[in-house]
């Protein structure tokens, strides 16, 4: 051996391998929810988007995928959006969620005042009961910003354990409702299928 010889340099490990003898390790994931969320109830969705030009192919369905995201993003199953004509097939629609046992329907459009807004008519002959305090929530998000919010007719009200809620028909509106939905939807589907009120002065005390 020459005076200079040395053994061979041992290669650098590549960034995020780990150093020889200290064994694999996995990176947590920063995505990862914890194994009581995991465990969670999964609720399921349907969104309905009540349109006669949409369901037309007239033009596309913005409103309903919107509602989509925002209830995936809840933890909601979501299926739809189901894109139906004003009028009796938002209530055949309804019917079906409901007989389904979907727990939450969320429809958009045809809460105004022209003569073929009938959404809130199609609702009132499907739910039991109304949960007028949404419905009025969402009209009062929006009129922070819009006035003509306070034409929108939508109702919320449940059929059997299904929560249906009125959405308008415009993005913005339905913005608002999801604002008012993500503060309320979990908790009220939650009690509607039996769960105990939180309670007062806990992290998410309850008033209902």
């Amino acid at each position: 051996m020459t005076r200079d010889a040395r053994p061979p340099a041992t290669p650098a490990p590549a960034p995020g391998t780990p150093a020889p003898g200290t064994g694999a390790r996995t990176a947590p994931d920063p995505g990862a929810r914890p194994d009581a969320a995991r465990s969670a109830p999964v609720y399921r969705a349907l969104v309905v988007t009540a349109s006669n030009r949409a369901s037309a192919g007239v033009y596309a369905d913005r409103g309903g995928p919107l509602i989509a995201e925002g209830l995936a993003a809840l933890g909601f199953a979501v299926d739809g959006p189901r894109v139906v004509p004003d009028g009796d097939p938002v209530e055949a629609a309804l019917r079906e969620a409901v007989s389904a046992g979907y727990d939450t329907v969320v429809t958009t459009g045809g809460t105004g005042l022209s003569p073929t807004d009938r959404t809130p008519e199609a609702t009132r002959r499907v739910i039991a009961y109304e949960v007028p305090g949404i419905a009025e929530a969402i009209r009062a998000e929006g009129l922070a910003k819009v006035p003509t919010a306070a034409l929108s007719r939508g109702l919320a009200g449940v059929a059997g354990t299904t929560l249906i809620v009125n959405l308008p028909g415009s993005t913005g509106g339905v913005r608002d409702g999801l604002a008012v939905l993500g503060r309320l939807l979990v908790h009220a589907v939650d009690q509607i299928r039996g769960g105990d009120h939180p309670r007062p002065g806990g992290p998410r005390g309850s008033h209902s």
